[in-house]
């Protein structure tokens, strides 16, 4: 069984409009006021429940660690169509590896791009029994909080992975047992190629991200410079704290700051669909060249319309399907299905999965072409992915 958990956003959203209609109830006429309260405490039980996703902490000797039912939980940096394509993987290896009838019970716990949410989680599955295992995406590679929590998780006995975003592996290799994800340098150097063939005398660029101590985040930035090469100036590169509504106006605060802006760069997958809004809004498609990783929905249509130049696809499903294969192995100490996953575990590296790059361009007219890129680089026209998401009921990746 797969819980995906409402992320804090959503709830917060939630909880609002129930302290709206309270208030709306309260200045309600008498005659009236009945109806709207009994509404209103149905709402309120509603919220309560929302509460509770994630967060129960069962007793001792209740789960696992007394014999009942054992919990993965896949702990994500936020809430985006990336997350949904990492959850549809996620779903399928539940259902591939028989993880109800093995007595796993999978959770898909979203986090709201703050270091603060995902220690809380963290500690709420140390005090939960069922909990053996967890794969996070480390918001914020420079918290030392967060690392101390990854090793005290593992101390107690829980497997601890990290997927799509790493720690700092210099300093925290440790606190996991591996990483499963993008080689985010590989990626952002192939986008930077990308980039060079679109603007062969170079370019000034501004890049944008949720949060900038992200270990994905200046692993693409760096990468993507030495991709698109010495001729590219980088002019700015804003974060707006993993807020998604924020991401338009730090587009529009680098435009109006930098008038000899000629390329955009998305790095988290909602700063695309950001950077077309704002290019759009301002009738700037003609001067600007706009890239970006990801695929949500709204890159893909940018794309169709001419927008959106290249995109650096990952492969969140690959992701989450790998991310429960692993965790279970590594549960029920499976060194067959450890070495499916992880074959070189023993080797310096070893502790490395990537699960793949695509590079995806309009369907004419580009000047982008296979053989600039790495040959473990997928390289595909706009329609041959949309077949891609097509056939593995996707719309982003």
């Amino acid at each position: 069984m797969l819980v995906d958990f409402v992320p804090g956003q959503k709830y917060r959203e939630f909880s609002r409009f129930v302290t709206s209609f309270k208030a709306i109830s309260l200045r309600t006429p008498m005659s009236l006021s009945t109806g709207c309260r009994l509404l209103f405490a149905t709402l309120s039980l509603a919220l309560v429940t929302l509460a509770g996703c994630g967060s129960e902490v069962p007793e001792a000797g209740e789960g696992a660690r007394g014999g009942g039912v054992k919990r993965i939980v896949i702990l994500t940096n936020g809430s985006s169509p990336f997350w949904d394509a990492a959850a549809a993987g996620v779903n399928d290896a539940v259902e591939e590896f028989d993880l109800d009838d093995a007595g796993y019970k999978v959770v898909f716990d979203r986090g709201d791009f703050t270091v603060g949410t995902q220690l809380d989680k963290l500690k709420q599955y140390a005090n939960s029994t069922d909990v053996v295992a967890v794969g996070i995406s480390v918001t914020d590679d420079n918290s030392q909080a967060l690392v101390d929590q990854m090793r005290a998780l593992q101390k107690a006995g829980v497997k601890v992975i990290t997927i799509d975003s790493d720690v700092d592996r210099a300093k925290a290799r440790d606190a996991r047992l591996a990483y499963i994800g993008t080689d985010n340098v590989v990626a952002g150097r192939e986008l930077g190629k990308a980039a060079r063939a679109l603007k062969p005398e170079g370019a000034n660029y501004a890049a944008f991200v949720g949060l900038k101590g992200a270990s994905n985040a200046k692993a693409r930035i760096s990468g993507f410079q030495e991709g698109a090469g010495e001729e590219f100036e980088q002019k700015a590169f804003l974060a707006d704290g993993g807020n998604a509504d924020e991401a338009p106006r730090f587009v529009r605060i680098a435009i109006d700051q930098n008038e000899d802006v000629d390329l955009l760069l998305g790095i988290w997958s909602y700063n695309t669909p950001a950077i077309i809004q704002t290019v759009d809004a301002l009738e700037l498609e003609d001067k600007i060249t706009v890239v970006g990783f990801d695929a949500d929905p709204p890159s893909i249509i940018g794309m169709d319309k001419g927008q959106v130049e290249a995109l650096l696809v990952q492969n969140p499903y690959e992701m989450g399907f790998q991310g429960v294969k692993l965790l279970k192995a590594l549960v029920e100490d499976d060194a067959k299905a450890i070495g499916e996953v992880l074959p070189n575990r023993d080797e310096p590296e070893g502790d490395i999965h990537t699960t793949g790059l695509k590079v995806v361009v309009p369907d004419e007219g580009s000047p982008v072409t296979k053989d600039l890129f790495g040959p473990d680089t997928e390289f595909l026209t706009l329609s041959e992915f949309k077949e891609w998401l097509k056939q593995h009921a996707l719309t982003g990746s």
